[in-house]
C-alpha cells in the first residue's frame, strides 16, 4: 500500500476521473483529496487482510493482486474503519467463475467480511449492487452489461449518505438507497470467482450530481418521463412493455438468467427456492397445493412445466416490506381458488413480466399491483370468470403511489371476468392494448384517482360498460383515460377524460388492429402456448 506510484496514477487518470465523475459527481480528479491508493507494484499486498480464497501478488501486465480460487467466497479488505463517505474505484479482471451467478468486484464501508457494499460483476452478464448483511447478500440495483473473462474492467463504488452508486469503465449503471452502512473499510471481493486487481484508489471531494448515466439509476421515487425515441421492441420470449424499461437500477426484465435451473414439485420447495437469495430459474411441475401466500424474492423466473403446472389454494408474493420482489418472471402456470391472491406485486417490487398463465375464480384478485411496484408486463394472460381481476394501486388513500405503478396489460382474454381490468388509482401512463374482453359482468376498465390510462386496439364484446373515467367509479374520484382505436360490439361506451403520457415515450411497440385481436389472443393467450 502506498501513495508514491504517481507514474502509474497518471497513465490511470483519465479513467479514473471519468469513473469518478460519475459516480460521486467530481468535476475533476484535481476536486478530489486522495485517500489511499494501491498498485501493487511494490510486489506485496501489507495492509491487505484476507479471509477465504489464495491471494497474491502476481505478475499480469502490471503487478497486481490475484484471488486465484473459484471454491471460496473471498475477500480482501483494506483501510480504516472511519472512513464515510467516498468513492472506491480499481480495475478488475475476472478469470473464472465458478457458475454464471458467482461475481468479482470492490466492497466499501465494510464492517467486516460479512458485512459491506458491493459492486461486483457477476458471470452471467450484469453488474450488481449488493448489501452483505451477517453473510446474506441483497442486490440493491442491477444492470445488465458484457463481462468477459479475461477483460479488464474499471469499477467505482461511491458511498455518500445514504446514497449507494456504481460505474464500470465510466459509465454510471446502477444506484439505490440504503443506510445499513455509515462507515467501513474497502475491499475487493472474489465470491466463488477467481479475479485480478490492480491500481485501487479511494477519493472523496465534493462535486455535482452527475450527469444522466447511460442507463437510469434507482432512487427512493420513480423514474421521470423519459426524453428522445425509445428502443425498438425485444425479440419474441422476451419481456416487453414497461418489464423492458431501463429504470430503478435495473436494465429491463431477465428474472433468475444466469441461476441454476431447478425442478419443483411441492409447495415446501417451491417456498424454498423462491426465497434463496441467488438468481433461480424455477420450474413448477404438475400441481402444488399450497396453503398461504408463497414470498418470491429477487431474481427469480417461475415457469411452468408443460401444459399442467398449477398452483392452487394460495398464490405468490412479490417482495415484502425487507426483501424486494424485483425481476421476477411468471409464466405458463395455472392459479386456482386462491386464498387471497393468486399474484401479488407489491411493497416497491418492480421490473415483472406475468405472462402465458391462466387465472380461476379465488378469495381476491388474481394480479394485484400495489404500493409504489413499477415497471411491470402483464401479458398473454386468460382470466376465467374471475371477480377482482386486477387491481393497480392499493387504496383511495395510499397517494404515494402516484409516479408509480407503470403496468403494460396486453393481449390477454377477460372470458366472462366481472370487473377490474385493470381498476388503477393514481398510476400514470398505464397501457391497456390488443386485449379481448368477452362477456364482462360489472365493467372493463376503470380510471380513478388522477391515474392516468392509455386505452387502445382492445375488442369489447358483450360489455355493458367498457371504461369508467369522467365521474370516477364507486367511491374513487375521477381519472384521465385515452381510448383510440377500441372495437365495440354489443358493448357500451368507453368514458374518456382527460389527456394522459404516451406510453410509447417510454418503450416501441406493435398495435395490432382490434378486428385481428379476438383471433390472435384465442391463438396465443393462457398455457402451453410459449
Amino acid at each position: 500500500m502506498s501513495t508514491t506510484h504517481g507514474r502509474r496514477l497518471a497513465i490511470l487518470a483519465g479513467t479514473t476521473a471519468t469513473a469518478l465523475a460519475l459516480a460521486v459527481g467530481l468535476t475533476t480528479a484535481a476536486s478530489a483529496a486522495t485517500l489511499f491508493t494501491d498498485d501493487f507494484e511494490d510486489g506485496n499486498a501489507s495492509g491487505w487482510s484476507s479471509s477465504g480464497g489464495s491471494w497474491s501478488v502476481v505478475a499480469d501486465g502490471s503487478r497486481a493482486y490475484r484471488q486465484s480460487s473459484t471454491s471460496a467466497d473471498a475477500k480482501s479488505l483494506s483501510g480504516s474503519s472511519t472512513w464515510t463517505d467516498y468513492t472506491v474505484s480499481a480495475r478488475v479482471k475476472p478469470i473464472a467463475f465458478a457458475n454464471s451467478s458467482r461475481a468479482a468486484g470492490v466492497a466499501a464501508r465494510a464492517q467486516s467480511t460479512s458485512s459491506f457494499y458491493s459492486l461486483v460483476l457477476v458471470g452471467a452478464g450484469r453488474a450488481e449492487l449488493r448489501r452483505t448483511s451477517g453473510g446474506g447478500v441483497t442486490v440493491l440495483a442491477q444492470a445488465a452489461t458484457a463481462v468477459s473473462p479475461g477483460t479488464w474492467y474499471t469499477l467505482a463504488l461511491s458511498v455518500s449518505g445514504s446514497t449507494v452508486r456504481g460505474a464500470v469503465n465510466g459509465t454510471q449503471l446502477v444506484s439505490a438507497t440504503d443506510a445499513t452502512f455509515g462507515t467501513g473499510r474497502i475491499g475487493l471481493v472474489g465470491q466463488y470467482a477467481s479475479a485480478s486487481f490492480d491500481d485501487v484508489q479511494v477519493f472523496t471531494g465534493p462535486g455535482p450530481d452527475p450527469s444522466a448515466p447511460a442507463s437510469p439509476t434507482a432512487s427512493a421515487s420513480a423514474s421521470p418521463s423519459p426524453s428522445g425515441s425509445p428502443p425498438p421492441p425485444p425479440p419474441p420470449g422476451q419481456a416487453d412493455g414497461y418489464a423492458s424499461v431501463s429504470g430503478q437500477g435495473q436494465n429491463g426484465t431477465y428474472g433468475g438468467a444466469g441461476g441454476q435451473t431447478v425442478t419443483v414439485t411441492s409447495a415446501a420447495q417451491l417456498a424454498d427456492y423462491a426465497g434463496r437469495a441467488e438468481p433461480y430459474i424455477i420450474m413448477v411441475s404438475g400441481r402444488i397445493t399450497v396453503s398461504d401466500m408463497i414470498l418470491v424474492v429477487a431474481n427469480k423466473s417461475i415457469i411452468g412445466v408443460g401444459s399442467t403446472a398449477e398452483i392452487v389454494d394460495g398464490g405468490l408474493q412479490l417482495g415484502s416490506t425487507t426483501r424486494p420482489g424485483n425481476n421476477v418472471i411468471i409464466r405458463n402456470i395455472t392459479f386456482r381458488n386462491p386464498s387471497d391472491d393468486s399474484v401479488s406485486v407489491h411493497n416497491g417490487s418492480h421490473h415483472v413480466w406475468i405472462d402465458h398463465n391462466e387465472f380461476w375464480p379465488g378469495y381476491d384478485g388474481s394480479v394485484d399491483v400495489k404500493r409504489q411496484s413499477n415497471y411491470v408486463t402483464v401479458s398473454w394472460n386468460v382470466f376465467h370468470g374471475t371477480d377482482k381481476s386486477m387491481l393497480l394501486g392499493h387504496s383511495d388513500s395510499f397517494p404515494a403511489d402516484t409516479g408509480y405503478l407503470k403496468v403494460t396489460y396486453h393481449h390477454n382474454l377477460f372470458d366472462g371476468s366481472n370487473q377490474r381490468h385493470p381498476r388503477v388509482r393514481f398510476g400514470e401512463p398505464v397501457h391497456v392494448y390488443n386485449n379481448h374482453y368477452r362477456n364482462i359482468g360489472l365493467y372493463g376498465v376503470a380510471s380513478t384517482e388522477n391515474a392516468g390510462v392509455v386505452v387502445e386496439g382492445n375488442y369489447f364484446e358483450n360489455t355493458a360498460y367498457p371504461c369508467y373515467s369522467t365521474n370516477g367509479y364507486a367511491d374513487s374520484a375521477p381519472g384521465r383515460l385515452v381510448q383510440r382505436a377500441n372495437a365495440f360490439v354489443n358493448s357500451g361506451v368507453c368514458e374518456a377524460n382527460g389527456s394522459v403520457l404516451e406510453p410509447g415515450t417510454f418503450y416501441s411497440y406493435t398495435l395490432d388492429s382490434a378486428s385481428t385481436v379476438p383471433a390472435k389472443v384465442a391463438a396465443g393467450a393462457g398455457v402451453g402456448k410459449l
